[in-house]
């Protein structure tokens, strides 16, 4: 090559990349959630099927509406918007009325992203956002849940499912308590086989932890996610339930128990990993797991409500940039005080 068609180009850090762009990251994050929608679809029937299409389909169309409003190129391409959506539906339980459904999709598209700037530029993970908004204006609908592997679950959908919008849903008589409700309210402690796999009542995602974990391991060797925070996070439900349960069994569940049931998986795995939501150090990850943790752990064993996970992690998604803050490196020849 001639001197003359060699180009030098200036520019900011980092120099060297790992050649995987957004749309590549995100898209083997969806990957890695397929088999639990599949999973989850086999447990809870055509009722989460439906549940994880709308929250789908509404994320993607309020991304396409509001890029096309503000005038922008519509961004579905680059795949962040189906990883909300498709985490947001594996967040809500298996019989949610589809309008339900959909509105808080809208929510969490346009007010947990595009009110922050769009990608790149949300605080709060997008898919908890809506699933906060929807347990706030709809209790009930969200607390009530539909039963794993019931007979008729690929042949008769819960008369909940199609209630006509802003009209009270009708639910069947048989419903299903999760294991932390059960736990919390009568006592009695869910299997840790069914734990393990899935076979519980609840919402959509918490399906098998194993398949959670299979997807957050593949991630994590392809070096697409950060390792410190679901590992700080298991580390400190396990060491603070185990504390509990070794100080009083009768009292407080088990660390397993508390490892497998819930949200806690997926939480953690998929939505405490948001590469915005969460801290840029390496320390910072660890003390940012360390907090989910400790206050998943508190509002289960204390808390008015038997799950945790999703306010865990949007608190430490608003401390996550006091995080970065108080631990940034001393920069090299500097003091407190100044240059050296």
């Amino acid at each position: 090559m001639s001197a003359k068609n060699k180009t030098l180009e200036i520019d900011t850090s980092p120099h060297i990349v790992s050649g995987a762009s957004v749309e590549v990251i995100m898209r083997n994050v969806v990957f890695a959630l397929v088999p639990v929608c599949i999973f989850s679809v086999y447990v809870f029937g055509l009722t989460a099927l439906i549940t994880l299409t709308a929250a789908t389909l509404s994320c993607l169309l309020t991304e396409h509406v509001l890029c096309r409003w503000r005038g922008d190129r519509s961004t579905l391409g680059d795949w962040s918007v189906a990883i909300t959506g498709i985490l947001y539906g594996l967040t809500l339980p298996p019989a949610l009325p589809v309008w339900m459904v959909v509105l808080g999709g809208v929510v969490a598209v346009g007010v947990g992203k595009f009110l922050f700037g769009g990608l790149g530029h949300n605080a709060f993970n997008p898919a908890l956002i809506g699933r906060a908004f929807l347990q706030a204006a709809f209790p009930v609908s969200m607390t009530t849940w539909y039963p794993a592997l019931g007979a008729e679950r690929f042949a008769v959908l819960p008369p909940s499912t199609f209630t006509l919008p802003f009209a009270s849903p009708v639910y069947d008589s048989i419903s299903g308590a999760t294991p932390l409700a059960v736990i919390k309210f009568d006592g009695d402690i869910t299997a840790a086989t069914d734990l393990l796999m899935g076979l519980t009542s609840g919402s959509t995602g918490e399906t098998s932890g194993l398949l959670i974990l299979a997807g957050g391991l593949y991630l994590i060797a392809r070096k697409m996610m950060n390792w410190r925070i679901p590992v700080a996070i298991f580390a400190t439900v396990f060491a603070l339930s185990g504390v509990f349960y070794l100080i009083d069994p009768a009292a407080y569940p088990g660390p397993l128990f508390m490892l497998f049931s819930g949200g806690l998986m997926l939480g953690a795995v998929f939505m405490a990993t948001d590469m915005v939501a969460s801290p840029m150090t390496s320390f910072g990850c660890v003390l940012y797991g360390v907090l989910i943790g400790a206050l998943v752990v508190v509002i289960r064993l204390w808390g008015g409500l038997p799950e945790g996970v999703m306010y865990a992690i949007l608190f430490a998604n608003a401390v996550s940039p006091h995080i970065d803050n108080l631990i940034q490196p001393r920069v090299y020849g500097t003091t407190e005080r100044g240059a050296s």
